[in-house]
């Protein structure tokens, strides 16, 4: 009988997943908010590769609109530490300049910027201001009546929640932005002798990268945005804040997974011909090749790649080796891998020859997070080894060869 034996080593590097997101304001006497989202393949949903916000969440939509946010993809952040407050009297009636009134204008516009990792890899992420809202204060004998509508009523652009509560000089309010507003205001019907934001609160959405796009690693990136008149947030020429400028430092924490689940025993792989030794041994028929398929589980929501260690290697490929001759032959050795899975040009990855040096299996990059799926390993000697195996006495050929998945694409 002439067996050959294998065995396998599966050198795998495991990754849980997420992205992390935050970003605060970095200026003196400025809020500084942190806001976290986190990306982890989800074996319930495989298809979705999006990123889950966790920040603790404040003012309109954890308080009063959580679903309606969520479907929105808002989310809101009240600061108490940037406030606006009236250089002077608010003049009323229909000939004011609206940047004497109450307006609103934030940076509703998608705006684009790089996050870059350690290893300088670049990728883009955008953010836009979706929401705007406060809590003012008035001086009597003005009152939240003085102007024309309730708070809880947005003028156009804007878009009313119908969220409204206070007083008659305190009010609470938030108003939705669409993409690309322009300035949203209400003018007095009577002067207003003084009136104070007493607190800053704006929702935002984000577009994140592709997370299977992206390398393991931790991204930085920033954008910084004026407050004041004519500024990025403009409230008119009234309403002066307390600091100028608002930056949003992001940090995009990646993290994949990458599991490969090989059977009980197939560490240990026995080639052998097709339907056994039976018709060699009985009728002298020489196989026409010695091979095995062993089946593993693939996990993996990030690029990777393939390539092989051996214990005696020739060239670009394994050997075996049988030690009373001295004897090698060449191993064979393909992937296939599971459907999801495509290599760089987007063809799926069928009896892929698997090479010292990598070549043909670079990278590999699943279209959405593959969960438990089976591939295959095929070993095979070809017919004219076998034939030279089959020369002599019986003989024994083994090797120790790594197949090696590498996320470090």
């Amino acid at each position: 009988m002439y067996r050959k034996t294998r065995a396998a080593k599966n050198r795998i590097t495991t990754f849980g997943a997420g992205i992390v997101l935050w970003f605060g304001a970095q200026v003196v006497s400025a809020a500084t908010q942190e806001i976290t989202a986190v990306f982890r393949p989800d074996p319930t949903n495989p298809t979705v590769n999006r990123f889950v916000n966790t920040t603790p969440e404040s003012g309109y939509c954890p308080s009063f609109a959580s679903e309606l946010c969520k479907s929105l993809g808002i989310f809101s952040i009240r600061s108490n530490d940037i406030k606006f407050t009236s250089t002077g009297p608010m003049p009323a009636g229909p000939g004011v300049s609206e940047r004497q009134g109450v307006m609103f204008k934030v940076p509703s516009e998608w705006r684009r910027f790089d996050v870059v990792s350690e290893r300088g890899e670049h990728h883009t992420v955008e953010v836009r201001i979706a929401g705007v809202g406060n809590r003012f204060d008035v001086k009597s004998p003005a009152t939240i009546d003085s102007w024309n509508g309730r708070f809880n009523s947005a003028p156009t652009p804007c878009l009313s929640t119908g969220f409204g509560a206070g007083h008659s000089q305190m009010y609470l309010w938030f108003w939705r932005v669409p993409e690309n507003a322009g300035s949203c205001v209400k003018i007095a019907r009577e002067e207003i002798p003084w009136l104070h934001y007493f607190n800053f609160e704006y929702a935002y959405e984000l577009r994140t990268p592709n997370p299977l796009g992206m390398s393991t690693g931790r991204y930085q990136g920033s954008i910084k945005y004026t407050l004041g008149p004519n500024q990025d947030f403009d409230f008119g020429d009234i309403m002066i804040p307390n600091d100028s400028t608002l930056t949003f430092n992001f940090n995009l924490d990646v993290q994949h997974t990458l599991k490969v689940e090989v059977p009980p025993g197939g560490n240990h792989v026995e080639l052998l011909p097709q339907g056994g030794w039976q018709a060699w041994l009985q009728r002298n028929r020489r196989p026409e090749r010695l091979f095995r398929d062993q089946t593993f589980n693939l996990s993996a929501s990030s690029r990777f790649k393939m390539q092989l260690e051996c214990q005696y290697s020739g060239g670009n490929e394994c050997l075996l080796h049988e030690p009373k001759s001295g004897h090698t032959v060449p191993l064979n050795l393909f992937v296939s891998l599971p459907g999801g899975i495509t290599d760089a040009s987007g063809q799926s990855v069928n009896r892929r020859a698997l090479l010292r040096d990598g070549s043909g299996t670079e990278l590999f990059m699943p279209g959405h997070y593959v969960d438990r799926r089976p591939g295959t390993l095929h070993f095979e000697i070809g017919r004219e080894e076998v034939e030279k195996m089959l020369d002599g006495d019986n003989r024994t050929y083994s090797g120790n060869v790594t197949v090696v998945w590498d996320s470090e694409v």
